[in-house]
């Protein structure tokens, strides 16, 4: 999500970085970076003038020539004005006190729509609503069908009477059979076409006169470019729509809808679709992703997403496990098996600043957990709580048992220690609730930690300098101890 953007800016940065002054031509040489980046970003050119504008105006004034570090106070610029062009504030789904609340989801065919529709149904059943799912696309072939599917996936009931004919009708029905299932929020999904016309518009504007939404969002492909602005102004004419809702945000380098739509119809982005699980659907927050577009992490959604994954407990267990140095293999299977709960691995250590930079070139994939799964799990539970007693003998046994060579065990056993004692050098951090109030640009200054004893790629740290090779494994002859050299007497 926005590699492409986040490799320009940082690039236009790295200019600034121990400059004691900056003179106007080093801030328009700046700028102008800036300026290609979102560009490049395919951010509409209107709202790329006007930001760079923005920039400009606060940048050649005293609020960076005052400043200690001039190239930082300039970053905070970027990163304020980013939040501004991303809406400012974070805008909750607002279903306001009428039961049933109708959110009407309108957009182009391919928006994404009824997947939006599916993850928005799953995201407020979490939050402990009843939902009605309405299948008022009857223009798209398969779209009831698909609906019903998610439907089943979500666990939520789909009012899908017909599969053509009248979707006015279909929505203004639903609100009757909403009632009689006690459900307290329908979502509408409605029909789109390939490019705006007349008939989809008025179609979209006879449903929400039917079912009077609480909220008419209006979805939009992340990936559409500089056609956003056009498509959303059409859609904020015709429907005067209360929010956004961003999908396909993963599959995108440039992310230049995102930039454009919320600056242009003064609407606030909502929701962003960041995976193809329904689970990967997330509230979105300007400031957080501001953040993650200039590398500086999300370590505030990270804590939510663990915060659904472990208990107090969980968490308190675990950080003193990390402090002390007694984590086992036993918890780290069970921790990998909680992480996969959070989402994707590259995304989810993507969040800690700066830590995004530090894995651009390392291809991190949750399938290349399964063969350190299968080693542990091949092991007794005494062997994964005390990795010593592994010898030649055992570990022949383990890799014959899970499918792998003995030297795979090897690496892991000397990858989980050195990542042992890389907790162990983080725990001064009191886990990930003291990062809550940190300033992620205070975070990265520190820059990323060393990934490869977590990746298994990269240089090993000696034998001696940190952490000790594996147990009995290939290295175990240089961990002996080496009796010392008697003096000789003197005579």
């Amino acid at each position: 999500m926005f590699d492409a953007l986040s490799d320009r800016l940082e690039s236009a940065f790295a200019r600034f970085r121990g400059k004691g002054a900056l003179t106007e031509q080093q801030v328009e040489d700046g700028l102008r970076e800036i300026r290609l980046a979102l560009l490049e970003a395919d951010v509409n050119f209107r709202v790329v003038r006007t930001f760079v504008g923005r920039i400009r105006e606060r940048a050649v004034g005293a609020e960076v020539s005052a400043a200690l570090d001039p190239g930082q106070q300039l970053v905070k610029i970027v990163h304020e004005e980013l939040v501004r062009i991303l809406g400012e504030a974070s805008a909750p789904l607002d279903l306001g006190s009428r039961s049933p609340a109708v959110v009407m989801l309108a957009g182009l065919q391919g928006s994404g729509k009824t997947t939006a529709a599916g993850k928005l149904a799953a995201l407020l059943k979490k939050r402990g609503r009843s939902v009605l799912l309405v299948a008022g696309d009857l223009v798209r072939p398969a779209a009831v069908r698909q609906l019903q599917v998610l439907g089943e996936r979500v666990g939520v009931p789909v009012y899908a009477p017909v599969t053509t004919g009248d979707p006015v009708q279909v929505a203004r029905d639903a609100l009757h059979e909403a009632r009689r299932l006690g459900a307290g929020v329908v979502i509408v999904d409605t029909a789109g076409r390939t490019t705006v016309d007349e008939e989809m518009m008025q179609q979209a504007v006879d449903i929400k006169a039917a079912v009077n939404p609480v909220e008419t969002l209006f979805v939009i492909d992340a990936m559409i470019g500089q056609e956003a602005v056009t498509v959303a102004k059409a859609f904020q004419e015709a429907v005067d729509f209360t929010g956004v809702i961003l999908s396909k945000l993963d599959g995108d380098a440039r992310g230049g809808a995102a930039l454009s739509v919320a600056e242009v119809t003064g609407r606030p982005i909502k929701f962003a679709s960041v995976g193809e699980k329904l689970d990967e659907f997330e509230a979105f927050h300007p400031d957080r992703m501001a953040g993650r577009i200039l590398g500086m992490g999300d370590v505030l959604t990270l804590i939510e997403k663990a915060e659904e994954v472990y208990t107090e407990d969980q968490a308190q267990d675990l950080q003193s496990k990390f402090l002390s140095a007694e984590f086992t293999l036993e918890d780290f299977l069970s921790q990998m098996q909680q992480v996969k709960k959070m989402g994707p691995l590259q995304g989810l250590l993507g969040m800690i600043p700066g830590m995004g930079r530090a894995l651009k070139d390392v291809d991190l994939d949750d399938a290349q957990l399964k063969p350190v799964e299968a080693i542990i799990q091949s092991m007794t539970t005494q062997e994964r709580r005390d990795p010593k007693i592994l010898n030649g003998k055992r570990k022949k046994r383990i890799a014959r048992g899970s499918g792998r060579s003995a030297q795979e065990v090897n690496e892991l056993l000397r990858n989980f220690e050195q990542m042992r004692q890389l907790m162990k050098s983080m725990g001064g951090a009191k886990g990930l609730k003291g990062l809550r109030g940190m300033d992620p640009q205070a975070l990265m200054a520190g820059g990323a930690p060393d990934l490869s004893a977590l990746t298994g790629a990269g240089p090993r740290l000696p034998v001696g300098a940190g952490a000790p090779a594996g147990p009995g494994g290939p290295d175990r002859q240089l961990n002996k101890r080496v009796p010392a050299r008697k003096k000789k007497k003197r005579r």
